[in-house]
């Protein structure tokens, strides 16, 4: 009875989209549910519920029928292109001005689906999308995760901290997880005051929890910061963005630049970030990154041909530029 009530109730897109997914894993490429429920990281007995009602809302008859503002195919494509571990392609027609908002909402199906207990999960403090995802996410029943830990440092302006601890925190709360905070700013005036910054015990017991992540999730910037970024006493300075542009820096993960091919960008303003080292970010078994918007393409482009996210939440224009349409 309560399974019945809640299926009259999903109708969202992001749930139609996992139907068809889960659908034509296991009717078109024949996967075994065993491995559809490895590949998405759900339950067994939940692949086997969602293949019984794709069939009961008329999904599978000889072919899967993809719901309206659902993309399988494109998500599939990006899969195949990019090495990635999934893909979600969010309809934004009526989000011309704003992806924020679809994009979000995506995010927060996806991760609320593939959190199913144990995780320890990082996360980016400065991602306007990821705030407005945890908004909407909601409390889980039972504890889906043992940790959340910020990736990268929070205190600049009062804003900044407000706005980093807010978003660790709903986190774990929504999960039932321990929240584990980085007490230091996420960039410094040079390296020799971040060295020693780093040899703090509380940084460095956050350092050791950070080889511990099974999940990271981060938006993906673009060379020019957000107003977020901006507001936040920590942006990255005139002096520092010509520097990594004339390095070829492209766009940034947890504040890590990288050029057109995704390659790390060395710099001195590098040598200043507190957060996670990259060799340890990209060792990260699922590297969740949202990010959307024509302006980002050449960012999330690179991102991805660098490998530093291998599931990948983003817009519909955007996914069809990636796949060369």
């Amino acid at each position: 009875m309560v399974q019945n009530a809640e299926r009259r109730r999903d109708t969202t897109k992001d749930h139609l989209r996992l139907l068809a997914r889960v659908a034509r894993m296991y009717h078109e490429q024949h996967m075994r549910q065993p491995e559809i429920a490895a590949t998405l990281n759900i339950s067994q007995p939940r692949v086997s519920r969602l293949l019984k009602e794709a069939v009961e809302r008329g999904l599978v008859r000889t072919v899967v029928t993809l719901p309206e503002g659902v993309h399988t195919e494109l998500e599939e494509e990006l899969q195949r292109r990019y090495g990635l571990r999934d893909a979600v392609v969010v309809d934004v027609e009526d989000f011309q001005d704003d992806v924020i908002p679809p994009l979000a909402s995506a995010a927060a199906a996806y991760v609320g689906v593939t959190l199913t207990g144990g995780d320890v999960i990082g996360i980016s403090s400065w991602s306007e999308t990821l705030l407005a995802m945890v908004e909407r996410m909601p409390q889980k029943n039972t504890q889906v995760a043992d940790r959340v830990i910020q990736l990268v440092g929070g205190v600049g302006s009062p804003e900044a901290q407000v706005h980093a601890t807010r978003l660790v925190a709903r986190l774990a709360n929504l999960t039932y997880a321990k929240p584990v905070f980085v007490p230091l700013p996420g960039v410094v005036a040079t390296s020799t005051i971040r060295d020693a910054l780093l040899q703090d015990p509380s940084i460095q017991d956050v350092q050791a929890q950070w080889r511990e992540l099974t999940v990271v999730l981060v938006g993906i910037g673009s060379l020019e910061p957000s107003p977020l970024l901006l507001s936040s006493g920590n942006a990255v300075g005139q002096a520092d963005q010509e520097e990594l542009r004339a390095l070829g820096a492209v766009g940034d993960v947890c504040l890590h630049f990288f050029d057109a091919q995704g390659k790390l960008v060395h710099s001195g303003f590098d040598q200043r970030v507190i957060g996670i080292d990259a060799q340890t970010f990209r060792a990260v078994e699922r590297r969740v990154g949202v990010a959307g918007g024509l302006r980002k393409l050449s960012a999330i482009k690179a991102a991805l041909s660098g490998g530093w996210v291998n599931v990948l939440v983003t817009d519909l224009p955007v996914a069809r530029r990636l796949c060369g349409d």
